[in-house]
């Protein structure tokens, strides 16, 4: 195959954070996608309407010159949410669902969920205003081993939430186990996943093995290469409920590099061409473009975005690091590594102030 040309694709899990980091990050994302769901976990966090639109025109103000992307939001899901915000989310076009953070168990998540019982009654507002919840499936408790958090989540939270609220929609967000996909296939049509390029990619060995090494620190953390195998064949398979999510999370490359480094894979850059990468591993690169295309628009009942990508097998090299205003300076996923696949015709604007250094010693491990 010389080129693959596929109906633009949409990200329905990405972090741009805010302020000048958002002014550098969302023009990768922009540069390939039509369409994202942007996280609210910013601090403080997105609770409400009013503040996620707000957030909304600071991320089209970010947007290079004559750029076509379309950002959706989440709000916040807390203890507190009334239900009031329910109903006006259901009523605005721009706010897709609440997204689900156990307090502690990831980036900014101080102000989550204690106990999942306490929203059973928000959670029926939902179901009722047919929203969706996206979910970040990890259970926080101290006596849990961090590689089983996802596969005690939805035993002792996530099947419950089923069982009462049959109706409502939910989205496991960035799968990491064989549970996790088990639980999506077994689930009617109003449950999906999104699946990332790094739990597809990489096991925990990539994390692990030589050293720690913390650009490949994520949360959920890297899995055993049965669960990587397990998710390398649902987003291959066709099936319509799991589709692209990068979960890309931009930190700074000394919040990373630190004695407590911040969990988050920065992906936004090169997302398709990993993703185009894995599907050809698999022999699957026909079910690309409704993975990353089509499964998402239609679980939230979107239409098609109207443009077109095209990759081609040209192989280029990922920048050590990316450098931005202020200082910024954040290490990509696959930094220094050569790819095979490269976007031709992504967005690209002249007035970018993307720039690219060579000088970074901080290079990723290669797939494992």
């Amino acid at each position: 195959m010389q080129t693959l040309t596929i109906t633009r694709p949409d990200d329905w899990h990405l972090h741009l954070r805010d302020a000048a980091m958002l002014a550098f990050v969302t023009g990768f994302s922009a540069r390939q996608f039509g369409r994202a769901l942007v996280m609210p976990n910013l601090s403080p966090p997105i609770t409400t309407v009013e503040q996620a639109l707000d957030y909304r025109h600071r991320i089209l103000a970010a947007l290079p010159p004559n750029c076509e992307f379309n950002p959706y939001l989440s709000l916040y899901l807390t203890e507190n949410t009334p239900p009031q915000e329910i109903e006006s989310a259901a009523q605005s076009p721009f706010i897709l669902g609440f997204k689900l953070y156990p307090a502690g168990a990831t980036t900014h998540s101080e102000a989550g969920v204690h106990s999942l019982k306490t929203i059973y009654p928000l959670l029926e507002y939902m179901e009722s205003h047919d929203l969706v919840l996206q979910v970040h499936g990890e259970v926080t408790d101290g006596n849990i081993d961090i590689f089983d958090r996802e596969k005690v989540f939805i035993e002792r939270e996530l099947h419950p939430i089923h069982e009462r609220f049959p109706n409502l929609r939910m989205v496991l967000e960035h799968i990491t186990t064989s549970e996790g996909v088990d639980f999506v296939h077994r689930s009617p049509a109003n449950i999906a996943g999104t699946i990332t390029p790094q739990h597809l990619l990489y096991n925990r060995n990539a994390l692990l093995a030589g050293g720690i090494r913390p650009h490949y620190y994520c949360l959920p953390v890297l899995k055993r290469e049965t669960h990587r195998q397990a998710l390398i064949q649902a987003a291959t398979s066709g099936n319509p409920k799991f589709f692209l999510g990068t979960d890309s999370a931009p930190h700074t490359r000394k919040s990373k590099e630190s004695a407590c480094g911040c969990a988050g894979c920065f992906s936004s850059p090169l997302a398709i061409e990993l993703y185009a990468e894995v599907f050809e591993q698999a022999n699957a690169l026909d079910k690309l473009e409704n993975f990353s295309s089509r499964h998402g628009a239609d679980f939230y009942r979107l239409p098609y975005n109207s443009g077109t990508v095209t990759l081609e097998p040209a192989a280029w090299t990922v920048p050590d690091c990316y450098i931005g205003p202020d200082g910024i300076e954040i290490v990509p996923l696959r930094s220094g590594e050569t790819i095979r696949w490269r976007l031709r015709n992504g967005y690209i604007s002249s007035s970018s102030s993307f720039s690219k250094s060579s000088n970074s010693s901080s290079r990723g491990g290669s797939p494992s």
